[in-house]
């Protein structure tokens, strides 16, 4: 599938999307450094940085602990990238000396990881979001405190193909769409999108 923007975007963000077959080489330092490097620089309230990134990597002391928190069904397509990160986000932040609440900490942690994913591609490698895993078991193997909110899971890898893939995964292995404008983009309240469409002006 081509992906084509309905307004002049950089072609970076097209490009992106969230393949499940990986090749399983090994990812160099140097490309980890240089996407937790761009996350590093995305924006966040009160420039507390709240996110905290986990990585393993395959033949480590913790590959197989993080396949182990993943739904079975994530578990048979993660297994062959080359790191799984574990994006983590500080709940609190200080403020005049004292520690409160982050209301946007989650928020900010997904910054960090868009910069990481763009990143990533630019370096030639891949990046896969996965929701679907215990984190209440990577919160107790890994000693994560609770001040910390375990956000999601970062599969990278260099993009295999479909004969590495389980079959079950061959039908929704290419770029999908996004909803238009006017759907997700509102003047003031959800009643009214933000811009005319061009079809609709005489």
């Amino acid at each position: 599938m081509s992906r084509a923007a309905d307004h002049p975007v950089d072609s970076l963000f097209t490009d992106r999307w969230s393949p499940r077959s990986f090749t399983g080489e090994a990812v160099p330092d140097a490309v980890l450094r240089s996407a937790f490097e761009a996350a590093r620089w995305a924006p966040s309230a009160m420039n507390a940085q709240p996110w905290r990134f986990l990585v393993a990597r395959p033949g480590d002391q913790w590959w197989e602990a993080y396949l182990a928190f993943l739904m079975p069904r994530n578990r048979l397509w993660a297994a062959k990238a080359s790191a799984l990160v574990l994006i983590l986000s500080a709940r609190e932040l200080e403020r005049r000396g004292e520690r409160v609440a982050n209301g946007s900490h989650s928020f900010d942690a997904g910054a960090a990881w868009a910069n990481f994913a763009h990143q990533a591609l630019l370096l030639g490698w891949h990046t896969h979001g996965i929701g679907g895993f215990d984190r209440e078991a990577a919160r107790q193997g890994l000693n994560i405190p609770q001040d910390f909110a375990i956000e999601a899971v970062i599969a990278l890898g260099r993009k295999g193909d479909l004969a590495g893939l389980d079959a079950e995964f061959h039908g929704a292995e290419a770029p999908n769409g996004r909803r238009p404008l006017d759907e997700t983009v509102f003047a003031g309240t959800l009643e009214q999108p933000a811009f005319v469409k061009e079809r609709d002006v005489a």
